[in-house]
């Protein structure tokens, strides 16, 4: 039977051990502090920047929510994070995706001071990156890393497959599953005979964005799969197809008239696998988990505190 990457396990695992580096900080200079600038009214963005508040809250960090108007212009939100910039108490600095389309988001992001870059997403950051140099990575390919560390899965001279490539997940996934020493492909909407690849891998991992897009057939038997797909069915003969009628799902589905399912088909993924993140449950919780770590890593090299 395959073993299940919870994620939630690892998470809370990762909140713990930042409490005491947070109190350390806490009595020789000041705890922790991450802004997040979020703009209008996106209730997804809504709900995600409240659990990054309640993180904060749980841990013991300073933290400040600034949301200006969707109305704002590239220049007024740049003025915004040249400010939080300046400011001492704060060490991490996250603008939450995505932004109005008058606005820059390049620009932005690239205004955001690299040691405040709690995302990962600068340019400064994402050349340490590629290069090995200690810096802020992107929090959900860190948080990939770690779970698979933290299961004791391989990944030196493993044969790894990333289907997707974005600069968010897909790209920033790849490189560091190579710098643990594993053999790379990327692939994405374009590749030619994606099954056959896929089923080289030792682990895959996929972030397209499509609901169950994967099945058995990409998958070789014992691989680790992760699934970084969220999507959300809204279709009752979608949650029946794809769970085979699973007396649960579809009660679930007419509980909340919604459920989630990853980017792989995830009956498949638990019987050709030999482990498997969950959604939800799985790679979703250490997004969190790691822009604190990035948020602590930053205070204490910002005040001298290891």
């Amino acid at each position: 039977m395959a073993q299940i990457i919870d994620g939630n396990r690892v998470r809370d695992e990762i909140k713990e051990e930042l409490k005491p580096r947070i109190a350390r900080l806490a009595q020789r200079k000041r705890v922790p502090g991450l802004a997040v600038v979020l703009v209008g009214h996106n209730p997804a963005s809504e709900v995600y920047v409240r659990s990054k508040m309640k993180t904060c809250h749980e841990l013991g960090m300073c933290s400040e929510n600034i949301t200006p108007p969707d109305s704002i212009t590239t220049e007024e939100l740049l003025a915004i994070v040249n400010q939080l910039n300046e400011r001492e108490e704060v060490d991490g600095i996250l603008v939450q995706l995505p932004l109005p389309k008058q606005v820059d988001s390049k620009r932005i992001l690239q205004a955001i001071a690299p040691e405040k870059d709690v995302d990962g997403f600068h340019p400064f950051n994402v050349g340490c990156l590629v290069t090995g140099v200690p810096a802020p990575r992107p929090c959900t390919p860190a948080g990939i890393i770690e779970l698979l560390k933290r299961y004791n899965i391989p990944i030196f001279g493993k044969r790894a497959v990333m289907v997707g490539r974005s600069d968010i997940v897909g790209k920033p996934t790849a490189l560091m599953l190579m710098q643990e020493h594993a053999t790379v492909t990327i692939c994405h909407s374009k590749t030619t005979e994606l099954a056959s690849i896929c089923r080289q891998a030792d682990i895959l991992a996929v972030a397209i964005g499509r609901p169950a897009l994967l099945t058995g057939e990409y998958i070789k038997p014992g691989a680790t799969v992760i699934d970084v797909g969220v999507n959300s069915l809204t279709n009752r003969e979608d949650v029946s197809r794809i769970f085979r009628n699973s007396s649960e799902r579809l009660a679930a589905f007419d509980r909340k008239g919604s459920v989630l399912v990853g980017d792989l088909d995830p009956i498949d993924v638990a019987e050709k696998s030999s482990s498997y993140t969950p959604v939800p449950g799985g790679v979703g919780p250490l997004t969190i988990a790691m822009l604190m770590v990035n948020t602590v890593e930053s205070a204490e090299r910002r005040l001298g505190v290891c």
